[in-house]
């Protein structure tokens, strides 16, 4: 039997006070309910998921370079530091994975400061503004992109 394509979904800072953080604009569901979604829609599409979060850049760059080579793609919510961080883009860049952006608001109806992401750069499609059905979209999205690739392949 093949083992299961496995999905990096990464989540930046502040994203384990979900819930508790400015409800009207981010939800009331927990990070822990919505990695729970996240492991039922990926077992239904076949997928296995590795789900984790950090308020710490580097963190999240060694895990971004971690995951070339073991996992088949990533999706990814940098929150702030998709508006900041160029070391974030390089390591998603240099994972050569398809990559998701999720934002739970739609950072375009927001700050001008917040219309903008590095990350987009290195991302296949950017999902903003449907709270966490966006992860959903994401990971269904990155099923067929990896089925795809498989076929190519």
């Amino acid at each position: 039997m093949a083992k299961q394509p496995t999905v990096l979904v990464l989540n930046g800072p502040n994203l384990n006070m979900l819930g508790v953080r400015q409800p009207d604009v981010y939800g009331r569901e927990s990070l822990g309910d919505v990695e729970a979604v996240c492991a039922a829609k990926a077992k239904a599409l076949g997928l296995g998921i590795d789900f984790r979060q950090s308020n710490i850049e580097g963190e999240l760059v060694t895990w971004l370079q971690q995951a070339r080579g073991r996992h088949a793609g990533i999706v990814i919510n940098p929150a702030g530091y998709g508006h900041t961080s160029i070391a974030l883009l390089d390591a998603l860049l240099v994972t050569e994975l398809p990559v998701i952006e999720v934002h739970l608001s739609n950072i375009h109806r927001r700050e001008p400061f917040r219309h903008h992401t590095y990350t987009s750069q290195a991302a296949t499609g950017v999902i903003c503004g449907l709270g966490s059905q966006g992860y959903l979209l994401a990971l269904e999205a990155m099923a067929n992109l990896i089925k795809t690739k498989k076929a190519r392949a």
